[in-house]
């Protein structure tokens, strides 16, 4: 592509692609896509975007599609990669001058070198660095600024590079410009602060342009920091910059009332730099403990000064307190300032400094004043917090689970509080019990301040219930205090109340006496009420999930609440119109659904009533039918057979669920292969629409092996469920998919697909075989083969024996065939084939596959085979050994050994689950393994051996069996 007449057709598609009119924006698109692998087209590009005359817009879209090409293209080994020649010439451009005056491209043009220098720095681009350098060291701030810019996000990339050479190389490229970057920063937010000093307004530009100086510089110290040094603390820079981090945090907190002075704007800047110091501190602590190990004291006093005490007043805003509260939370926790067991065992010494650091730095009296004063500060609800329950409850009962610990000031203080209290519970303990026992005087339920206070301590014995336990005397606390606060009225008490379910929640399965359930639940149940509180109602909903949810729960304690339960969780559903609401709602029905099992009956027609409205008008919110399908999956095994009544709605969610053609599948598809299973083992019978949604699952078996199992097992439940039909449907289809899937899977994948091709071979011994008669071959092969995975040879060995035992005359045709076309006779095969099998038995362990085996093996020693004579003693070794496997005594006043796998008439039929177990229990009935006695399949054919060969025969026969196995065989028949 010829720079000079290819230019101006370039330029006019990136113009195009600009527009706001699609059928201008898409053809230009694709022009330029085919542009993409052409010699010289991003010189074009290069040549576009330093063009300062071009409109913005059209020098961005250059930039970007520059840089999207280098991920694509710039790689020697890429296909269509840029030729070097061309790339030595956008090299040399790139940082050809750094005078680009619109920030947002400069920032691209950065980020473009950065992606550069990944693959080239410093082996092929060598001069880039001392290039950025020298530009840093100009007098013009522009240059000055895009080059520190620049620099920024190279470090930035190459910091990210992982394999030892790289980090060699980032290591030298650290020590020889850590000391540089240093001086920098200090010295211009030195001079930002002598700025602020003045007080002058006139100033303004000055200061802004030394922070934005200085906050460039700063992040290239962190990446250098934390990854430039294999240990910082023998590096005297490094030490220099965490303690100016410290110093200069410091001088930004005090200096909040001289920059308000000067200028508002310099409160954001203030912040934004504040936060970025605190992540300094967070990296080094995080990626270089035990050179952190200096600052921990001066760290530690510097966060607790202005977040623990009056110091800090009007200093703070909530994300710097999160991240100094994350900070002393993490030297709180990490394994390197924690001795093993004891200070005295300890032999680290890095290990015992830290520790005594910590320990000193947080003793008795600042614990405790730490303790109250996150409780009665940080734990109360703001007035913000207050608007939010009031205007948005929903809004405010998902704020307040997950991960908002991270970035919101009350949950960190949370975490941080319980860190504290398992560090050091022995002296928290007491602070603690003391605020408790302070809030049991009696309050005016409409003063909001001492209803916040109370709120704050019980939140604080709820997350640390365990820590708690011998402190606590929860039955009489919940009987003496909490019922009464949750009967307790008032317009405000609603924040009490809600705090106090939730407490219950924390301890009912920590130390709640299971005979004060029932008490639970009749003062639980009317929190879910529709005139109560809708956060309170919410919270009352959690809770009861967490009194379910418990060892000591009992299905038959909780029925007669049971009804109840469901009237007010349904309505509760119906009210809420959040979608993670109704999923939290959901969830708790769910999980009632399953530990209720057979007794939710009574209640399904609401739940199948509403469930498929609530399915239609979540069409957007596909988290939400994920809950719903969790919630059908119980609500299926609870109803059992009755489920078929629901057919017509669980059927097209099934569909929609598992149809791989449909956008919802890749969020549905896990939980609707589960409904589908659930659905077919409780099924009493097959229907068109059961049948109908097979023709989802080819597809389905196409993806690969993440949900394979699940498809296997619904493959299995039409087997069990309807073999006749569904084989006389879809036999061709099954058979075309598992040998696609043979052709590429593990060995774990394939023994799951050579169990689906036995269980057919079992409820079809003549048909199976017609089937799956193309899978056969390599199913022998395989064995001949000697297959080293045991459990796929025992499946492999299985099918053998069966289709050799119930279809003797097509195992006979089959050697045959195969011996012609593999050009060998049928001794040679079947001599192979016994070798190897009577050599593989032992990978089969299961009982039913053995014993499966040993008839198999019964039913040949009467042919008049070769083969079969030649190795006459071994297959009775084989036998014998099996026989002791599935025989036992019939009792102990006799010697008469029984097969214990042969289900007889009188036999007390086992407990099932499901439909699905019931008529896999019918067929196991209709299976020689079950009906057939091995003793006496191979009583009766040595009884046949010997008739047709003749005594004297027979006894040549038998002389070629071990004596001690004759010896045990004659045991194990008598």
């Amino acid at each position: 592509m010829d720079p000079q007449s290819a230019g101006p057709h370039v330029l006019e598609a990136l113009k195009c692609a600009c527009s706001q009119d699609t059928n201008i924006l898409k053809p230009a698109e694709q022009q330029l896509k085919s542009w993409e692998t052409e010699p010289g087209f991003y010189s074009i590009l290069q040549s576009v975007y330093l063009d300062h005359s071009i409109d913005t817009n059209i020098r961005w879209l250059a930039v970007v599609y520059f840089k999207n090409g280098i991920d694509r293209y710039w790689r020697k080994t890429a296909p269509n990669a840029i030729q070097e020649e061309e790339k030595t010439a956008l090299r040399q451009k790139m940082i050809g001058n750094f005078l680009e005056p619109v920030p947002q491209i400069a920032t691209q043009l950065a980020v473009l070198i950065a992606k550069v220098a990944r693959v080239d720095c410093p082996r092929n681009w060598p001069e880039l660095i001392p290039t950025l350098l020298e530009a840093v060291k100009q007098e013009n701030n522009l240059i000055c600024l895009r080059a520190l810019l620049t620099l920024h996000h190279v470090i930035k990339m190459l910091a990210s590079k992982r394999l030892s050479s790289d980090r060699k190389l980032f290591e030298e490229l650290t020590s020889n410009i850590f000391g540089f970057v240093l001086n920098l920063w200090n010295t211009h937010l030195t001079h930002f602060f002598q700025l602020v000093q003045t007080g002058s307004k006139d100033n303004m530009a000055a200061m802004m342009k030394c922070i934005e100086f200085a906050t460039i510089s700063l992040k290239v110290l962190r990446k250098l920091y934390v990854y430039g040094f294999r240990e910082p603390r023998e590096v005297e820079e490094t030490i220099t910059l965490l303690t100016l981090v410290l110093e200069k945090m410091s001088l930004f907190l005090e200096a909040k009332n001289s920059m308000t002075a000067i200028n508002d704007g310099l409160l954001e800047s203030r912040e934004k730099y504040l936060i970025l110091l605190s992540k300094v501190l967070l990296d080094a602590q995080m990626n270089q403990p035990l050179s952190f190990i200096p600052f921990i004291r001066p760290s530690l006093e510097l966060l607790i000064r202005y977040n623990f005490t009056p110091a800090g007043e009007g200093c703070l805003f909530e994300r710097f307190s999160v991240n100094s509260l994350v900070l002393i939370k993490d030297i709180l926790r990490s394994d390197h300032y924690r001795p093993a067991k004891t200070i005295e065992e300890t032999k680290n010494r890095d290990t015992i400094e830290a520790y005594k650091v910590k320990m000193d730095v947080f003793s008795a009296g600042t614990l405790a004043e730490m303790v109250r004063v996150l409780i009665g500060k940080y734990f109360l609800y703001t007035v913000d917090d207050l608007t939010q329950w009031e205007e948005s409850p929903e809004e405010f009962v998902s704020d307040e689970s997950g991960d908002s610990w991270k970035y919101s000031l009350r949950p960190c203080t949370e975490v941080l509080f319980l860190t504290m209290f398992k560090e050091f519970k022995e002296m928290l303990t007491p602070v603690v019990m003391q605020l408790v026992k302070e809030s049991q005087a009696p309050i005016d339920p409409n003063d909001l301040n001492a209803l916040l206070k109370k709120d704050a301590v019980y939140n604080a014995v709820g997350l640390a219930s365990y820590e708690l336990y011998d402190e606590v005397d929860f039955d009489q606390w919940f009987k003496s205090s909490l019922i009464p606060d949750l009967q307790s009225t008032g317009r405000m008490v609603k924040l009490v109340k809600r705090r106090v379910v939730w407490l219950i929640g924390q301890w009912v399965s920590v130390k709640l006496s299971p005979s004060l359930r029932p008490l639970l639940y009749e003062n639980l149940l009317p929190l879910l009420k529709a005139e109560e509180d809708l956060v309170v109602r919410i919270e009352a909903a959690n809770t009861l999930k967490s009194s379910v949810d418990d060892f000591e729960f009992k299905v038959e304690v909780f029925m007669p609440y049971l009804d109840t339960s469901f009237g007010l969780l349904f309505q509760l559903l119906k009210e809420v119109v959040e979608c993670e609401s109704k999923m939290q709602v959901l969830h708790v029905m769910s999980f009632l659904i399953e530990r209720a099992e057979r007794e939710i009956k009574p209640f399904a027609g609401s739940l199948l009533q509403y469930l498929p409205l609530l399915w239609r008008a979540s069409e957007e919110h596909n988290m939400l039918r994920c809950a719903i399908l969790s919630t059908l999956i119980h609500l299926v095994e609870g109803l059992g057979t009755l489920s078929v009544n629901a057919h017509d709605f669980l059927l097209p969610v099934i569909q929609l669920s598992t149809d791989v053609t449909q956008e919802p599948h890749v969020y549905l598809l896990e939980d609707g292969l589960d409904l589908w299973r659930t659905t077919l083992h409780h099924s009493p019978m097959i229907t068109p629409g059961l049948l109908e949604l097979y023709k989802n699952m080819p597809e389905l078996l196409e993806l690969g092996t993440e949900n394979l199992r699940t498809c296997l097992k619904i493959i299995e439940s039409y087997l069990y469920l309807s073999p006749k039909e569904f084989l006389g449907a879809y036999s061709a289809s099954l058979l075309e998919s598992l040998r696609s899937l043979t052709t590429d899977i593990r060995p774990e994948g394939l023994v799951m697909v050579m169990k689906i091709v036995e269980l057919v071979f079992r409820l079809f011994p003549v048909e199976g075989a017609q089937i799956f008669q193309s899978l056969l071959p390599s199913v022998l092969q395989n064995i001949l083969e000697k297959e080293e995975y045991p459990i796929l040879m025992a499946v492999y060995l299985s099918i053998t024996a069966r289709i050799l035992l119930q279809n003797a005359e097509f195992f006979w045709q089959f050697i045959e065939q195969f011996s012609q076309s593999h050009n060998v006779d049928s001794y040679t095969t079947l001599s192979s084939l016994f070798d190897t099998w009577l050599d593989r038995v032992d990978n089969i362990i299961q009982p039913e596959r053995r014993k499966l085996t040993g008839l198999a093996l019964a039913s040949i020693i009467t042919l008049d085979l070769n083969v079969v004579l030649e190795k006459f003693g071994a297959i009775m070794a084989i036998l014998v050994e099996i026989l002791h496997d599935v025989c036992r005594l019939q009792d102990e006043g006799n010697c008469i050994q029984i097969d214990c796998l042969v289900m007889r008439d009188d036999d007390e039929e086992p407990e099932m689950d499901s439909e699905h177990e019931r008529r896999k229990h019918l067929a196991a009935r209709q299976d020689p393994v079950h009906c057939v006695s091995l003793k006496d399949y191979v009583a009766s054919q040595l009884n046949t051996c010997q008739q047709m060969h003749g005594q004297e025969s027979f006894q040549r026969l038998m002389s070629y069996v071990d004596s001690e196995v004759a010896h045990q065989l004659k045991f194990l028949l008598r």
